[in-house]
């Protein structure tokens, strides 16, 4: 009896050891400051590329621009977007340049916590510091709301997010935007809003038990099981052709939501033009079509 005690009682000593070790584990990785001056219009065209608008203005209950509080059910709890105004208390007034690089880029809060992955920082780890400046400019201009951004309910364990840093080590992984050799500007152009910036593959890829894409077998294959029970449709080369779509269509679809058939985006889809690719110039929508009408746009 006394055996089976010592061995449990080691065993729970070990347990708390190995917990408060990755409670204290940091994440993050250096990055130089940033000493760059913004332009705000570019920042703000890379925010609607980026989805910013949509998924932190809470349009059903007539929220203003950027104050947060979008709710997101997941398997793992219930989500709700941060206000991202300009509120020295509630918001990100009270931040710097630097703490706000390391948020978008690396999904790691001014106190150093992870965010939840429901931010869709793993797309924008490869902005560049001129593209944090021109969002941070951006950012500047948008005025304060003094209103508390909601606390997350997630079911514990999911509710301890110091277990966010076994998730990331294990499935955080940088963007695939850089240019490809032998692809023209148009391609590359391409890739780097669809891999990147407007995150397609958060929605159009299926997931794991964890909640991370599965990015090697299943991109922009789909997904049946999206927050709410939405469902996102195959957007890969083979899955596009069949459903007779063009570099075109798919272009006028990402500026007006109708689809080729006649037939509107709806639910989320139909936010994502609303509120950011309407926004954007033809050029890069022709580009994300491009590239995504390619049968290399898995990359």
């Amino acid at each position: 009896m006394r055996g089976i005690l010592k061995i449990a009682f080691g065993v729970a000593a070990i347990g708390t050891v190995t917990t408060v070790a990755l409670m204290a584990w940091p994440i993050g990785q250096f990055q130089e400051p940033i000493d760059l001056e913004g332009d705000a219009g570019r920042g703000a065209y890379l925010a609607r590329a980026s989805g910013c608008i949509a998924c932190h203005t809470n349009v059903e209950e007539s929220g203003a621009p950027l104050a947060g509080g979008v709710k997101l059910e997941t398997p793992f709890g219930t989500l709700f977007s941060p206000n991202l105004t300009t509120d020295a208390e509630h918001g990100i007034g009270n931040w710097t340049i630097d703490e706000f690089a390391r948020a978008v880029r690396q999904g790691v809060s001014p106190e150093s916590k992870p965010y939840y992955p429901a931010f869709t920082y793993p797309f924008y780890a490869n902005f560049t510091d001129q593209n944090i400046a021109d969002l941070w400019a951006a950012f500047q201009t948008v005025p304060a709301v003094a209103e508390p951004s909601k606390e997350q309910e997630m079911a514990f364990p999911f509710s301890q997010r110091w277990g966010l840093k076994l998730w990331r080590a294990a499935f955080l992984n940088a963007p695939n935007t850089e240019p490809i050799e032998g692809n023209d500007d148009v391609w590359n152009r391409g890739r780097e809003l669809v891999e990147g910036a407007t995150h397609c593959a958060a929605c159009h890829t299926a997931r794991n038990f964890a909640g991370a894409r599965k990015s090697d077998s299943q991109h922009f294959k789909g997904s049946s099981s999206l927050p709410d029970g939405g469902k996102a449709p195959a957007i890969d080369y083979e899955s596009l052709q069949m459903n007779d779509w063009s570099v075109k269509s798919l272009a006028y679809a990402l500026r007006t939501g109708i689809k080729p058939d006649g037939d509107a985006f709806g639910g989320s889809m139909g936010e994502v033009v609303m509120y950011g690719t309407s926004f954007l110039t033809d050029a890069d929508r022709n580009a994300m079509a491009t590239y995504l009408m390619d049968d290399h746009s898995g990359g």
